[in-house]
């Protein structure tokens, strides 16, 4: 039995770090591709915002379906599948030429991130650390996947610079394999109690499904995805139309990024440096103070955040003031919710329950990206979708503070 003098760092957290720094490293570049694609083919911006929108909702499809497959067949299998589906949607993707080539494709890229991504790493994190460290255990997990958007965004604009965006994407197919070698690190067995092994997932699902915390839980998470989605897919290409101009011989211009495309793949690594300390602060946090307290706080924070940023003139100072505090509150739910989640239904089925409210997450994903797109094309520009975004936020900060947090007494029973 685990006790609180196990340690923090162990195999399993340090390459479930790695993999899921890669493949939210890959997943974050996707908006530094929307112009390149669209001049290339002469599209409309709706587009290939829909295929990035498809491919999260494919995510979320993916991610309960992945976290059974873990569950059921092991977690190494899951993750192989995941690993192997996203470098050939991504091989597929760079030969398409159509809009509906990558729409297509993009399904397979989405369930690739689901296999190795949040829903399946979580889940063999939380089920290999010990009670005591469970909660930062997942912070850093989720900071891993910030470490991944640092230099995802910057790298993929480099190398646009120096080949085609059909090869880049060749190149991060060839990086999601290679993190198959960090497999023989994931071995873990589940810290479960004879109760939660003695209960099916059928039996645990419908006990979820009728708790109203599930469904509050459920419901919050969709602005998150919303939120995130829309500035990852859509920022890059807002700060390179909308923003200011870079000055001569200011910081920004002194550092080399003298043009506002430049700008916005840093205000994308700018948003998960930032995130990785706010996450790692959530998850420190998690373990102290109530969960849903400090969810409606970050909801509450996005949301101020995101309507000063918006009604102020776009600047490249308020470009990299809004990215630090965004980021700070990026991926800080994450911890937060998959903690939630465990704390409240157990570990023995937690990639499958938190991939059910991962679903939700990518709903919004879906919507905030393929809205961004759709109101681009009819208004010119994003300010409708960013408060839409701004609503939402505040929806998630109200209806996280109903939820009772507290254990079902049958999944954890011992």
């Amino acid at each position: 039995m685990k006790t609180s003098s196990a340690p923090l760092i162990t195999p399993v957290l340090v390459a479930g770090c790695i993999i899921i720094m890669v493949s939210f490293a890959i997943r974050a570049s996707f908006g530094v591709f929307q112009i390149p694609i669209a001049e290339e083919f002469g599209w409309l911006r709706t587009e290939f915002s829909l295929a990035i929108a498809i491919q999260n909702l494919a995510w979320g499809i993916g991610q309960p379906i992945f976290g059974a497959i873990a569950e059921k067949l092991t977690d190494r299998k899951a993750i192989i599948l995941g690993a192997l589906t996203y470098a050939i949607g991504l091989l597929l993707s760079s030969q398409a030429i159509t809009p509906l080539g990558h729409q297509a494709y993009a399904w397979l890229v989405g369930f690739g991130i689901a296999g190795t991504g949040f829903g399946v790493i979580l889940a063999v994190v939380g089920r290999a650390a010990s009670d005591e460290n469970r909660s930062m255990a997942l912070a850093i997990a989720t900071a891993a996947g910030s470490a991944g958007q640092i230099f995802g965004a910057p790298v993929a604009e480099a190398l646009l610079t120096i080949m085609s965006w059909q090869m880049v994407f060749i190149v991060f197919a060839g990086l999601i394999i290679s993190t198959l070698l960090c497999l023989p690190l994931m071995n873990t067995t589940a810290p479960a109690s004879k109760a939660e092994l003695e209960e099916s997932m059928g039996q645990i699902l419908i006990k979820a499904f009728k708790d109203p915390s599930y469904s509050l839980i459920f419901l919050g998470f969709f602005s998150c995805g919303y939120q995130l989605a829309f500035i990852t897919a859509h920022f890059p290409a807002m700060i390179t139309e909308m923003c200011g101009p870079i000055l001569a011989g200011g910081v920004l211009h002194n550092m080399g990024i003298t043009t506002t495309s430049a700008l916005g793949a840093m205000a994308i690594a700018l948003i998960g440096a930032a995130n990785i300390a706010g996450t790692l602060l959530a998850g420190w946090a998690g373990k102290r103070y109530s969960k849903k307290y400090l969810l409606a706080g970050i909801y509450t924070g996005r949301t101020l955040v995101a309507a000063v940023f918006i009604l102020m003139p776009i600047t490249p100072t308020t470009v990299i003031m809004f990215s630090l505090a965004m980021g700070s509150l990026w991926l800080a739910t994450v911890p937060l919710t998959s903690g939630l989640v465990a704390h409240i239904y157990g570990l023995r089925y937690m990639g499958t329950l938190y991939g059910i409210v991962f679903f939700s997450h990518q709903l919004g994903s879906f919507l905030g990206v393929w809205l961004g797109g759709k109101m681009y094309d009819i208004y010119g520009d994003y300010n409708m979708v960013w408060w839409v975004g701004v609503g939402v936020g505040a929806f998630s900060a109200i209806v996280h503070l109903p939820i009772k947090e507290r254990p079902l007494p049958a999944a954890v029973a011992s």
